[in-house]
């Protein structure tokens, strides 16, 4: 097994205090590269730097509280990375919320609201843009060939009932991965995507969202839960936070070197029967 190794590389997560983020930190920090993790809950955050430098007998990881839906906290972040560390090699846009509605709701409970579709976009669809900018900007200020990973969702192309909104920025991220890639090749920086699908359940899949997604599909939370058992995965298991973070590990590193413009489906090869 050839060994991803990321020594002097330097670079974020964001959203990275739990779920995929926190794997997907976790993962480059194994590879010896220096990681900085965002996160808007700065509890959290320090808490996962705390596990990251246990775990790893490693001064390589740090925090630094962000919300990036904020332009102004992105630049600010950003610019604080370059101070600390004299560049930066990668990019990891993780963060992201879903709050599951219906487009129509007779009831009138669980429908898309403005401030509801407004939250979504500002977190998932330009929060990635403020990210991807900033970083670009100073990868291209220091000749750096950077890296900027989306992490978007199979839902982007797929579509999912109550989660249309999640699913319309996740689309955007694959639209943005492409664009990007041919704006950015000039100057060597690769733009690469991936598309996780069923995984292991994180911190998106609280009571609250599946109370809410079994309302939207009519359905009870046991009903909810055992629909996942009728959705046809080949590889007969949903997949692991680590099985995705060592997808985006690799497109970081110099073995993907080739590889940009292109989102990775991670979903075991997911259809509905």
């Amino acid at each position: 097994m050839v060994k991803v190794d990321m020594t002097g590389k330097i670079g974020i997560v964001t959203g990275a205090a739990s779920g995929i983020g926190k794997a997907i930190a976790s993962k480059l920090l194994e590879a010896d590269a220096t990681v900085v993790i965002t996160d808007i809950n700065e509890q959290q955050g320090l808490a996962a730097v705390e596990e990251f430098a246990a775990r790893h007998k490693s001064r390589m990881v740090s925090f630094i509280k962000t919300d990036v839906s904020l332009k102004a906290d992105v630049d600010a972040m950003v610019k604080q990375v370059k101070e600390n560390y004299g560049k930066i090699d990668f990019l990891v846009n993780n963060a992201g919320i879903l709050i599951p509605r219906l487009l129509v709701d007779h009831e009138g409970k669980e429908e898309i609201t403005q401030e509801i579709f407004d939250r979504m976009i500002a977190i998932n669809q330009r929060g990635a843009l403020f990210c991807a900018q900033a970083a670009a900007r100073e990868m291209i200020n220091g000749g750096i060939k950077g890296v900027i990973i989306n992490v978007s969702s199979e839902s982007g192309l797929e579509g999912s009932a109550g989660q249309s909104v999640y699913a319309s920025t996740k689309a955007a991220l694959y639209s943005f991965t492409r664009s990007w890639a041919k704006e950015l090749g000039r100057y060597g920086i690769r733009v690469a995507g991936v598309a996780p699908g069923i995984l292991e359940v994180t911190a998106l899949r609280s009571p609250e969202y599946e109370r809410a997604l079994a309302y939207t599909r009519g359905i009870t939370v046991e009903q909810l839960k055992q629909s996942y058992e009728k959705v046809s995965i080949p590889l007969g298991r949903v997949g692991t936070l680590e099985e995705v973070a060592s997808v985006v590990c690799f497109l970081i590193s110099d073995l993907a070197s080739y590889v940009t413009g292109t989102v990775i489906n991670i979903s075991g090869g997911k259809s509905r029967a």
